[in-house]
């Protein structure tokens, strides 16, 4: 059976897969955030061209599927290991913001 999955988890697994490659030095702020733009624009690319109708069915091609998926989980990927190298919890940060947010645009 499979431990359930959680955001300090995911960011050892990534801290230890780097540690094994030696690629710490390489793994700066600077750096990470340069990888996680351009993780992110390449999905962006997959959206480029889409129509919004195409864009929302995106999911039903399995291919497509696929290569979404996955540039999702390079930018999930840098992020994580972004605020670990910087020592900001993602989820308290997103929780704060969403908390700013509320207060900023508050619903009608």
């Amino acid at each position: 059976m499979t431990e359930p999955l959680d955001v300090a988890k995911l960011q050892r697994r990534l801290a230890e897969f780097a540690a094994a490659r030696d690629w710490q030095p390489y793994h700066t702020p600077k750096n990470l955030v340069a990888a996680l733009s351009v993780e992110a624009s390449e999905l962006v690319e997959i959206f480029q061209w889409m129509t919004p109708e195409e864009s929302a069915r995106v999911m039903d091609d399995a291919g497509t599927a696929g290569r979404v998926t996955d540039e999702v989980a390079d930018v999930l990927a840098y992020l994580l290991q972004l605020c670990e190298v910087l020592g900001i919890d993602p989820l308290v940060a997103l929780d704060a913001k969403i908390d700013r947010n509320e207060r900023r645009f508050p619903a009608p």
